[in-house]
């Protein structure tokens, strides 16, 4: 998906990436820097425009959006910095509701939100950049993946087909409801456990979808991955939306990006 950017920075002078253990020569969700022996930092950052209509519960999604990035490296959210560009004219109270989602979701992993920058623009856009850290015996990468490995998801699919039915009217409440709360949800536990487990790889599944995600793990790691779609953990609803039309802008995209690097074979169009 960066692949001109991997190319680009790949062949940086060593110098250049001295004490830099993950960057973008891999299709890892983060970069991770080794500042001093037993330590490593984890740097990432994260943004995009509203996907509900609540301003809180805006905040919080961005904010664990971008907070995900650093667990999919097996790490601990320490510090973040907001990114926000919001038009003149927005209510200052909806402002006000969106940083206090992103702190309050900062807060419950256990770091701090230490200021960051705002400009004004047409659309609204909110996130942060993330700063985390992790033992650099214990980093997870994304193209660390064995044969015989099994592959986990710590949550349901369908958030993006459930948002494009919700926009048309056309998803149920509850439905809704369990999408926002899932997309609130925080990897750190599962992040924890993973370190735990001994787990060889990890990824952060978002704007590239599992299919997009799971190309770039096995094509890092040379290995193929299979996936049962039969057994895949779907939000209520989801597979109703897709059947009914419901679609992502980027579900075309990586449609056409993947090519023949996957393959589904017999499957049910809206899976």
């Amino acid at each position: 998906m960066l692949r001109p950017l991997q190319e680009t920075f790949a062949d940086a002078p060593a110098g250049e990436r001295s004490g830099l253990l993950v960057g973008l020569a891999s299709s890892d969700d983060a970069a991770v820097y080794r500042p001093a022996d037993g330590l490593a930092v984890v740097q990432t950052l994260d943004f995009f425009p509203p996907l509900v209509d609540d301003p809180y519960d805006y905040g919080r999604i961005a904010a664990a959006n971008a907070m995900s990035d650093v667990y999919a490296m097996g790490g601990e959210v320490r510090l973040a910095l907001n990114i926000a560009a919001f038009p003149d004219d927005l209510d200052p109270a909806l402002l006000a509701e969106i940083f206090r989602g992103g702190a309050d979701k900062v807060r419950e992993a256990g770091g701090v939100v230490a200021g960051g920058h705002t400009l004004i623009a047409a659309e609204p856009l909110y996130g942060l950049a993330v700063t985390g850290e992790v033992d650099p015996a214990a980093v997870l990468r994304a193209d660390g993946a064995r044969p015989g490995d099994a592959l986990l998801l710590t949550k349901p699919l369908g958030t993006g087909v459930l948002l494009g039915a919700a926009r048309q009217g056309a998803a149920a409440a509850a439905d809704l409801a369990a999408a926002v709360d899932s997309m609130q949800r925080l990897n750190r536990e599962p992040a924890r456990l993973a370190r735990e487990a001994g787990a060889h790889a990890a990824t952060d599944v978002t704007g590239f979808g599992l299919a997009g995600h799971a190309a770039e793990m096995a094509e890092g790691s040379g290995a193929a991955i299979a996936i049962d779609l039969a057994a895949l953990p779907l939000l209520s609803g989801a597979a109703r939306a897709a059947a009914d039309g419901f679609a992502t802008g980027g579900g075309g995209r990586n449609r056409g990006q993947l090519g023949g690097r996957v393959r589904a074979d017999g499957a049910d169009p809206a899976l």
